[in-house]
């Protein structure tokens, strides 16, 4: 798997290169791909987004093909997308999901920050607030899109929006939290061998019913 660090990049120019990239390894043409960056402020859209989910947000809005609702992307995050093929997963969607909270929790743990899964609402929390967020899109079993986890303090973080459906106290941060040592060089490093890890395809189930989503 191919390991590219696009840095702060502009949303839709992401965007734009995770599309390309999906096509590339459909046609054979690239291998796996797992980006990391991070985005100059902006809110997106997932196809479960509502028109109430955004209240007073006045800056860039960006409609996207993720799972989800609202949510907003900075600098004081880091996002990875991952851009792999389940056909090599046994087509685990479920199991994709629950290894990118793996992969972020065990970065965490790395901090000294105890993370948690939930069932009804994915991606990651440290007790009644969320610090990560999970979006993905798939096409012909392809993934794109993919998580953000919230490192930094950033002044414009979910304002004027309900992020996820919730209220914007709810989410958080890395650095929100004394006790946890924070080294954003060191986690991205810590996140990337993670995710290389639970994302390799000999990390997930080979023999067993999966859930899955119609293509």
């Amino acid at each position: 798997m191919i390991v590219e660090d696009w840095g702060l990049i502009n949303y839709q120019e992401a965007q734009k290169k995770q599309h390309q990239y999906v096509e590339e390894v459909l046609q054979g043409k690239r291998d796996e791909t797992l980006v990391i960056c991070s985005h100059y402020p902006v809110v997106t859209l997932g196809k479960k987004a509502l028109q109430k989910g955004i209240l007073d947000w006045s800056g860039d809005i960006v409609e996207t093909k993720r799972g989800g609702q609202a949510t907003y992307h900075g600098p004081g995050q880091i996002i990875s997308y991952p851009i792999l093929n389940l056909n090599m997963r046994n087509k685990d969607i479920y199991h994709y999901l629950r290894q990118l909270e793996k992969a972020m929790s065990l970065s965490l743990e790395e901090c000294g920050l105890k993370s948690f899964g939930n069932p009804e609402n994915t991606g990651l929390w440290v007790g009644e607030q969320k610090i990560a967020s999970i979006g993905v899109a798939i096409k012909r079993w392809v993934t794109y899109h993919g998580l953000a986890i919230n490192i930094e303090k950033d002044p414009l973080a979910f304002k004027g929006i309900n992020p996820c459906g919730m209220s914007q106290n709810t989410m958080t941060c890395l650095e929100d939290f004394p006790e946890a040592f924070l080294d954003r060089p060191s986690f991205q490093r810590s996140l990337t061998a993670n995710l290389l890890d639970c994302l390799h395809p000999k990390a997930f189930p080979i023999c067993q019913e999966v859930q899955s989503i119609s293509q």
